[in-house]
């Protein structure tokens, strides 16, 4: 019975994902979910801490933002594309969540540059707190994502659903996401990344589900508070400045991101996301 909620729930998350142009009532994901709309909205706030109103609007906005950064669609056309009727009701519900209207939104995170090779004053350029740390190993139940990696919220949303129909949110530690690849490297077809739980040990990883560990040792950790569009910046200043800079050696292991607080409750602004860096031993 437990597998069947599940497999609900998880079947709503990628209707959503796949329909934000579409109807996404409530008698519509009610039929999603086979289930009766007198019972399946209670199902699915008892499950998920949302109502489905806050779902679907949280994850059309999202969507709406990654558009705004990465592509050079018009706003007419995100908030078609994002399931809202016209500009107007798009930039207000943008502005109540994120704080700013979508353009100046865009005008942000268009203004972050790109990793600069040239040995001129960096005065004006974002600095981060960087720490080193000793990390035990880490176990992670995870779902895999292969594509853009700012496509994974999909698969974030499908763990947070996963885990919350199986009773086990209690059991997650941290909030990780595993990136295998620079995602400038390569075709995103090609990008491989986990949404993941850190988990304990017993923990029985099945599907759909991937086990994931992470290795423990030093890491050097730096700290981004910000909306998870400037997080390329962190990293390009990670690796390009701080780390050419400090006489080490990066790990052949992969980096991973431990967010600190969601967006589903957090604005973007006070998102607070720390950044793993696997470190060669200094011995």
């Amino acid at each position: 019975m437990a597998q069947a909620y599940e497999n609900r729930l998880i079947r709503v998350v990628n209707y959503i994902h796949d329909n934000l142009d579409g109807d996404l009532s409530l008698d519509a994901l009610s039929d999603v979910a086979a289930m009766s709309r007198f019972h399946w909205h209670r199902i699915w706030t008892a499950m998920t801490g949302e109502t489905l109103a806050q779902t679907t609007r949280r994850i059309r906005l999202h969507r709406a933002s990654v558009m705004l950064v990465f592509e050079d669609a018009t706003l007419p056309e995100i908030a078609a594309r994002c399931g809202y009727p016209d500009q107007a009701s798009f930039t207000r519900a943008f502005r109540e969540r994120m704080g700013v209207t979508p353009g100046v939104f865009r005008d942000r995170g268009r203004a972050l540059p790109p990793l600069r090779f040239d040995s001129h004053s960096r005065e004006n350029d974002m600095t981060y707190e960087v720490r080193l740390s000793e990390e035990a190993v880490r176990k992670v139940a995870g779902i895999e994502h292969k594509s853009a990696y700012q496509e994974i919220s999909r698969a974030f949303e499908t763990l947070a659903a996963t885990l919350a129909a199986r009773g086990q949110i209690a059991q997650m530690r941290e909030m990780v996401g595993v990136y295998y690849e620079d995602a400038r490297s390569m075709p995103v077809e090609d990008l491989r990344s986990y949404a993941g739980a850190v988990v304990p040990v017993q923990f029985d990883v099945t599907e759909p589900f991937k086990k994931v560990e992470l290795s423990g040792g030093e890491y050097a950790v730096l700290t981004f508070h910000g909306p998870y569009t400037g997080l390329q910046k962190a990293y390009d200043f990670f690796f390009g400045e701080w780390l050419t800079g400090s006489g080490r050696d990066a790990a052949n292991s992969p980096c991973f991101e431990k967010y600190l607080n969601t967006p589903a409750d957090t604005a973007p602004e006070k998102l607070v996301t720390e950044i793993y860096m696997p470190l060669v031993s200094a011995s």
